[in-house]
């Protein structure tokens, strides 16, 4: 392994990385730095995990390659959050303690914009910034970027995710072509790469460890329970390891809310991180938490990132994120700088294939353990309070003079009834409350049973019920808006949330089923962005027939009385045939239509018989729902010709699409006539 200075490092900033502690250089650092500092114009593309050294990777050779004789900004760092932005402009002010006149500035939402105009105007020659506040100083201004030498997007996936895209985008527009670009990343989603293929040329790719993978320093636990159990478990395995320091991640600002409230009730060390906390809580929070006075930070993704934190301990998955690919970035957050570090997931049977998913995305193998038993737990406890006792300082001068007082009030006491009622003092609380409490540990696998006994071929698993809900990716709706409306209406914070399957204007999702009657009743009489909502039990295993069966992607909405709703059609095709008014449907030649055409060759009002355009419909239809029933292909032409002709007397397409479709019709129709 080199040094620094074998890297090309200078003396001045050689010094004052030793005085932080910089031993040797890290893998990212070894790689990146010679590049840096070399004639290499070429951009760099570094993939590395949180906590690996990334910010000196590039920090330095900034520092060293800054030309202070002019007042120009010549670097730009662009990253996702405050705390990052503002972690990076202390770093590479310390990197620069012994370097005379390097102007770094650091500018971010949440604070005043006049201070941060003031410190510009004095001259940067490196500015740190977040991409929203950077944007309005350039709209202003106020930061001139056309001399840029180089751009550094730091945690490039994280800025994609919290949607910097136009940001980034408009940012890099107004760079020098000539630049060179830096990308350092986690992990190498689409839109990064896509990011790196627009604005980056010629790149060089460095890789530590394997790419999207987890760091090799970071071990992972999954303990399986109940839903009802989750926060039962998080409190036994917080319990489990008396010395923990880390971060417990949800996945909405509420239930974040929740869970830290409910800890610090039950006496944890424990406070909340999300987005309804105003920055001033936030620093104050993050005070306490960086100075250790509180242990456990319950946070949500977006809240937590770029954050940096050192010698967390573990970090605990008590919901899996909905993008797996944030479970890398939620893990990485521990077992930095070369520690080791502890992911735990808490986890229900239904999470088993994302748990497989997981592993093949970090390369690693995940250890399912039990939840530690009461008796465990009180076991850990005592050897704890006992390790503590033996490292206790003992300051003698101050003791020593009580010590008299002490014997004759101990001295009834044997050594054995000394230690029990000493370790008692910390040991009983643990021991009172563990007493004869239940086993958490779920089944590993309650579903054999099941398929041996043939009593069900699809749906819901056991304690989960199958809800359709009228709303869908039309209506720009996502799993976390579905997560935020169970837990807003239903009023409760802790409702395990299974399968999520946002269709195109209806969705499907399973809850507790504990939680049922509950569900119809609130999300009956609410409504989401002004549409009222319509929440139906689903019967999943209720499958296409072959040949002319009703087909409803493997799912029958069912009213509240269990038996089949006469709406049932108007669900049959509704994902496939939805349409917004600035679409142009086709026929089944494929041609398209504007508004303004007509479908049909001459009449404005009314079609020939020879048009039939309907005739195509019908047999579609009657595949649809099984119609071999002239009868019911007669009512079909009814219903479709009458629909058509209000349609046609109101030569309006934006009359009929402004209306809410609830008739009991296949949107064929419109793509025939449109």
């Amino acid at each position: 392994m080199k040094s620094f200075e074998e890297i090309g490092i200078e003396k001045n900033i050689l010094t004052a990385i030793e005085e932080l502690g910089f031993e040797s250089p890290m893998p990212v650092q070894e790689k990146v730095i010679p590049h840096l500092l070399s004639d290499n114009k070429s951009d760099i593309v570094a993939l590395a995990q949180t906590g690996t050294g990334k910010t000196a990777a590039f920090g330095l050779p900034i520092v060293q390659k800054v030309n202070t004789s002019s007042n120009k900004t010549q670097y730009l760092i662009i990253s996702p959050t405050r705390e990052l932005c503002v972690q990076i402009a202390d770093d590479l002010k310390s990197y620069a303690k012994y370097k005379d006149k390097i102007k770094i500035v650091a500018v971010f939402g949440g604070a005043s914009i006049e201070h941060q105009i003031k410190a510009l105007k004095k001259g940067a020659h490196i500015i740190s910034a977040t991409p929203g506040r950077l944007l309005d100083l350039l709209n202003r201004r106020v930061v001139d970027i056309r001399d840029i030498q180089t751009v550094v997007l730091d945690e490039a996936d994280e800025m994609l995710n919290m949607g910097f895209r136009e940001d980034l985008e408009s940012i890099l527009s107004d760079t020098p072509a000539e630049k060179q670009t830096l990308l350092f990343s986690a992990t190498m989603p689409t839109e990064v790469k896509k990011i790196a293929e627009k604005f980056m040329h010629n790149t060089v790719d460095y890789i530590v460890g394997k790419k999207n993978s987890g760091a090799d320093t970071v071990s992972h636990i999954c303990y399986t329970v109940q839903a009802r159990d989750r926060y039962l478990a998080l409190k036994r395995i917080v319990d489990f390891h008396p010395d923990i320091y880390g971060i417990v991640f949800c996945r909405t600002r509420i239930e974040t809310q929740d869970i830290a409230s409910k800890l610090m009730d039950d006496g944890y060390n424990a406070d909340a991180i999300h987005g309804d906390l105003s920055q001033a809580q936030r620093d104050i929070v993050m005070g306490k938490f960086r100075t250790k006075h509180i242990s456990l930070l319950v946070a949500t993704d977006v809240a937590a990132r770029g954050l940096d934190v050192n010698d967390l301990t573990h970090v605990i998955n008590y919901n899996l994120p909905d993008e797996l690919d944030v479970y890398t970035h939620r893990s990485g957050r521990t077992g930095r700088a070369g520690k080791v570090g502890i992911s735990i997931i808490i986890s229900n049977l239904k999470e088993k294939g994302k748990i497989h998913i997981i592993e093949k995305q970090i390369g690693k193998k995940i250890e399912h353990k039990a939840v530690p038993t009461g008796n465990e737990i009180c076991k850990v406890q005592l050897f704890h309070v006992i390790d503590r006792m033996e490292k206790v300082d003992v300051d003698s001068n101050e003791i020593d003079q009580f010590l008299p007082e002490l014997n004759k009030k101990l001295d009834w006491l044997d050594r054995d009834e000394l230690i029990k009622k000493f370790v008692s003092v910390e040991f009983n609380r643990f021991s009172d409350y563990y007493k004869n409490t239940p086993d958490l540990n779920k089944p590993i696998d309650e579903r054999k049973s099941r398929s041996e006994s043939g009593s069900r071929t699809r749906g819901s698993q056991d304690g989960f019920t199958r809800f359709f809900i009228n709303l869908g990716s039309m209506d720009n709706i996502r799993p976390v808006d579905l997560i935020g409306l169970v837990n807003d209406l239903s009023g409760v914070r802790d409702i395990e949330i299974g399968e999520i399957d946002i269709k195109k204007s209806f969705s499907f999702f399973e809850i507790d089923s504990e939680y049922k009657d509950k569900m119809l009743d609130t999300f009956n009489q609410a409504t989401y962005k002004g549409r009222k909502i319509n929440l139906e039990v689903s019967d999943r295993s209720a499958k296409a027939k072959s040949g002319g069966g009703r087909r409803f992607d493997g799912d029958r909405p069912f009213n509240r009385g269990g038996r089949a709703s006469s709406r049932n059609d108007k669900y049959s095709n509704r994902g496939e045939r939805s349409f917004s008014r600035s679409e142009k449907p086709s026929d089944r030649s494929g041609r398209s239509y504007s508004k303004s055409e007509k479908p049909s060759g001459g009449s404005d009002k009314s079609y020939s018989k020879s048009d039939k355009p309907f005739e195509k419909s019908g047999r579609r239809s009657e595949r649809k729902f099984g119609g071999n029933s002239n009868k019911r292909r007669s009512k079909w032409y009814k219903v479709s010709n009458s629909l058509l002709n209000l349609i046609v007397e109101n030569n309006n397409l934006n009359w009929i699409l402004s209306l809410d479709i609830k008739w009991k019709l296949n949107h064929n129709i419109l793509f025939i006539f449109l």
